[in-house]
């Protein structure tokens, strides 16, 4: 087949545009030679625990599903009795980003709170958790952060052990959405297990696909019995794979090595990069800091969309001009300093 793509050009939406790392094609390539058993009864999937229990713990287990939105799904309804509630930022990817799939495929009502920098702290979450045997309302019974957040901020382990332990005085559970999980540990300078098992975080979905996978991601048990009947539950939502191995060995590549951290670690410089290179432009103003591999600025009208020649991006609120850039694994040095004089060009233009 003929290549239907630039493939020298890199955009700036999303780093779901990124493509395939290639240690991870690598890995790919190497699992399929030959027949396998199906439906994670493979040797990749089980070679799969054991990196994972490196990063997380003695206890993590891992449940590898296909998509991001499948994971937050499956790892939150089976947190969940039917009744039950979520506690998550308004800006939270769950509520924002995942059409209706929380609550029209696992049933459950969000409760959300709004945030100046798309983190939760305990007097926010204190503003929904209520209504403790209430029959009349949903029982909050999940706490869940995003890690980066959607506004591109980073949780220190502080503020997490912070929410974990307010939640669990409260009989609650604490999820996080961790798509992005690498690029605050690597923004951080922490392992895994420092944002997650060490802080108290029962349940995690671990992000792969905008970190160099293929696809994949995966719901990680961390607290025991804190994910009853996943094993079903991922049948259910669609989310267990036939091929299991092509998704786990995708996930070993990442983690079994340093390929994961080397990824976000270059996300994050370019991103940084980025957001340096724009903030003394007259008439732009970087909103949010930049701490992972998310450029939030505001822009004069107009420029965003003169800018779209150069990258896509995506608007984030139209009304104020703000938009958002991705880096990737990826983006390169050239890419950022070219975009960022576009930007320069762009803003003296509209001035």
């Amino acid at each position: 087949m003929d290549r239907l793509h630039d493939a020298a050009r890199r955009e700036l939406g999303s780093d779901n545009y990124a493509g395939v790392h290639p240690e991870v094609l690598a890995a790919l390539a190497a699992a399929n030679e030959g027949h396998v058993a199906g439906y994670g009864a493979d040797p990749y999937t089980e070679h799969l625990q054991d990196v994972l229990r490196g990063h997380f713990g003695a206890d993590a287990t891992g449940y590898p599903v296909f998509n991001g939105t499948g994971a937050n799904v499956v790892a939150l309804q089976t947190m969940l009795p039917r009744w039950g509630a979520v506690i998550c930022a308004e800006t939270a990817h769950i509520n924002t980003d995942e059409n209706a799939a929380p609550e029209r495929v696992g049933g459950l009502k969000l409760l959300t709170v709004p945030t100046p920098d798309g983190k939760l702290t305990p007097d926010l979450v204190a503003s929904r958790a209520h209504g403790f045997g209430d029959q009349h309302r949903a029982q909050p019974g999940v706490v869940s952060i995003t890690q980066a957040t959607e506004l591109g901020t980073v949780y220190t382990p502080e503020e997490i052990r912070a929410l974990t332990e307010q939640a669990h005085a409260l009989g609650m559970r604490v999820h996080l959405d961790g798509s992005r999980l690498v690029n605050a540990a690597a923004a951080l300078d922490l392992p895994l297990r420092a944002l997650t098992t060490d802080v108290g975080v029962d349940v995690v979905s671990l992000g792969g696909t905008k970190n160099g996978a293929l696809f994949g991601e995966a719901v990680l048990e961390l607290t025991p019995d804190s994910t009853p009947g996943i094993a079903y539950q991922r049948k259910v939502d669609m989310q267990l794979a036939s091929k299991m191995r092509f998704v786990s060995a995708q996930l070993i590549a990442l983690f079994e090595g340093d390929l994961w951290l080397r990824s976000a670690q270059h996300a994050n410089t370019m991103a940084a990069r980025l957001s340096a290179g724009v903030a003394g432009v007259p008439g732009v103003r970087v909103t949010q800091p930049t701490q992972a591999n998310a450029v939030f600025v505001a822009l004069p009208p107009g420029v965003a969309d003169a800018l779209r020649a150069v990258r896509k991006f995506y608007d984030w609120n139209p009304a104020t001009g703000e938009v958002r850039w991705m880096c990737s694994f990826d983006t390169t040095e050239a890419d950022v300093d070219d975009f960022v004089a576009a930007v320069r060009r762009e803003a003296a233009a509209a001035a």
